[in-house]
């Protein structure tokens, strides 16, 4: 998205309908310097301001956003291309995101994390003062626990961060 242009596009449509900086201000809850910043390009409104925008001119949000007046097909493209920018620019990359679900799934578990971890040690320990030769097993029983735990939280991340393929799904059937 090209700001300068859509605030460009944005001085026009406000004088196309004859209206100071200050009177759309009026219409539309902001200050006529909240206008001028918008309009000389120095950031986007928000959502709730550009759905605002969009009624009071009479035109789509993508039209908004592409700057111009769009025909079927134009409107299409402008359509996948603004939705590809605000979800590139969204607040969250899916790197944040896998790494947020991984640090809440750590939390929300760490007590149980922490007592399982604590019987493994206890029963290596056992082990060892009784030396009956159960320590390989309690380690191997111990790594497959740890690697049970593992694919519970990649799961979890999963579902979380990328949704699940029946969210895909839903998604798809809505679209189209």
């Amino acid at each position: 998205m090209d700001i300068i242009k859509i605030g460009n596009f944005l001085a026009a449509l406000r004088k196309e309908h004859n209206m100071t900086q200050e009177q759309l201000g009026e219409k539309i809850g902001v200050t006529n310097k909240t206008i001028s910043r918008w309009e000389n390009g120095n950031y986007l409104p928000p959502v709730d301001k550009l759905q605002e925008l969009s009624r009071l001119y009479d035109i789509s949000i993508n039209e908004l956003l592409a700057a111009e007046k769009l025909d079927d097909e134009g409107f299409r493209n402008a359509a996948e291309n603004n939705l590809k920018e605000a979800l590139g620019s969204s607040s969250f990359s899916v790197k944040e995101k896998v790494m947020f679900f991984q640090k809440k799934w750590k939390k929300d578990h760490a007590f149980s994390n922490t007592l399982e971890a604590l019987l493994i040690i206890a029963a290596l320990i056992l082990g060892f003062v009784f030396d009956n030769g159960l320590q390989i097993l309690i380690i191997f029983v111990g790594y497959i626990w740890s690697l049970y735990k593992y694919n519970q939280m990649k799961a979890y991340v999963e579902k979380n961060a990328y949704g699940t393929p029946d969210d895909k799904q839903r998604i798809n059937e809505k679209t189209h």
